[in-house]
């Protein structure tokens, strides 16, 4: 059974922090994935919060995805549901116009590797744990966009390899590849991606925003339509008060002062897919 503490949302200085605290490895039933779709949609929801952080307060895992044990005892139905559960928080992520970032210090697998990949971003620690999508070894393969979203991160050819043999790679070849964004040493993974996003949270969220937007949509039309997207998204900004603010205080020679406001009507990510 789930409850509010296995997963926790909290917020300051503009940073919010969903902690995924469920032993022994973050697996996914209904109960838990319900809290994970609440915190996410709180911490959108929430003005004050401009950047969010996905971590694990595990110390082996991040998330080993769904519980296998219970997948192979459920019904058809039952798991179809999770799988429609899990895809609603990512759907949640892609939406929002604040930049969520995967801390990642341990196993990343199968749904798990699929909620970091469904992160705008990925940190993650140097160490001995394993990120990878073993789907296929179960005669399955993944159901919440991880054979859409790898091949976009890591290239059509590294992407098949490793989903056809269920493969995992450790940190540093996660990073060689595309798959994670940052890799650091342990002891300074929090600390840079609180940094990362405490600069984040202190800039224009309207242009952060816009850039998200332009980014997604953009990649899935072809090279005209998405330079028409850019012209959209970037007429949008012009007359923001974070435009004028950072164009004042570029003319002043001084650092900008963003208010972090956002009045962007923005078009949910996921209706133009």
């Amino acid at each position: 059974m789930s409850d509010s503490s296995e997963v926790q949302f909290e917020a300051k200085d503009g940073v919010g922090v969903i902690t995924l605290n469920r032993p022994k490895a973050n697996a996914y039933d209904p109960a838990f994935m319900a809290r994970l779709l609440e915190s996410v949609k709180a911490a959108d929801a929430d003005p004050a919060v401009r950047v969010v952080l996905i971590r694990s307060a595990l110390p082996r895992f991040f998330s080993g995805g769904a519980d296998v044990k219970a997948f192979a005892h459920n019904t058809t139905d039952t798991n179809r549901a999770l799988v429609l559960d899990a895809r609603a928080v990512l759907a949640a992520i892609e939406d929002s116009g604040k930049v969520f970032i995967a801390v990642i210090a341990g196993h990343a697998l199968g749904g798990g590797l699929e909620l970091a990949m469904g992160c705008d971003l990925r940190f993650a620690a140097d160490g001995e744990y394993q990120l990878g999508l073993p789907e296929v070894r179960l005669g399955l393969m993944p159901g919440n966009g991880g054979a859409v979203r790898l091949p976009r991160l890591v290239g059509v050819s590294r992407a098949l390899d490793l989903l056809v043999t269920g493969a995992s790679i450790g940190p540093a070849e996660a990073y060689r590849i595309g798959l994670v964004d940052r890799l650091l040493p342990v002891n300074e993974l929090e600390q840079a991606a609180i940094a990362y996003a405490q600069a984040l949270a202190d800039g224009p969220a309207e242009a952060i925003a816009a850039i998200k937007r332009c980014v997604y949509l953009g990649a899935d039309l072809s090279f005209d339509h998405a330079l028409a997207l850019e012209s959209e998204c970037v007429d949008t900004l012009y007359d923001s008060a974070d435009a004028a603010e950072g164009m004042r205080a570029f003319a002043e020679k001084r650092p900008p002062v963003f208010t972090g406001q956002r009045s962007l009507d923005l078009t949910p990510v996921s209706e133009n897919h």
